[in-house]
């Protein structure tokens, strides 16, 4: 199964968003296992990501995030879908970076 992350300052503003990105996984059939966290927390989930979307308030971490987990997509949620908590949309995101779309 495949790991998105949603990284964030705390790993709080982006856990609705994660609630919301999980039911339209569901709602759509696909199955994936979305959590969020801290940036801070990098250097423990960097082997078990397989995407990684940082949240707008963190975008400026974008290459040093890069440098750190190398071969792992890494984008910064868009921050329009994020504002609205577009569960669909930040799932699309992350599905482009998967290669799946």
């Amino acid at each position: 199964m495949k790991k998105i992350f949603l990284l964030c300052s705390a790993g709080m503003s982006t856990s609705l968003l994660v609630n919301k990105m999980k039911e339209a996984a569901k709602s759509q059939g696909y199955e994936y296992d979305i959590a969020a966290t801290s940036l801070a927390n990098l250097k423990d989930i960097k082997d078990e990501a397989d995407v990684i979307l940082l949240g707008p308030q963190v975008r400026f971490d974008k290459e040093r995030v890069e440098e750190e987990v190398k071969n792992i997509p890494v984008d910064v949620v868009d921050m329009t879908a994020y504002g609205m908590m577009d569960g669909k949309k930040v799932l699309d995101q992350a599905r482009k970076l998967l290669g799946e779309l």
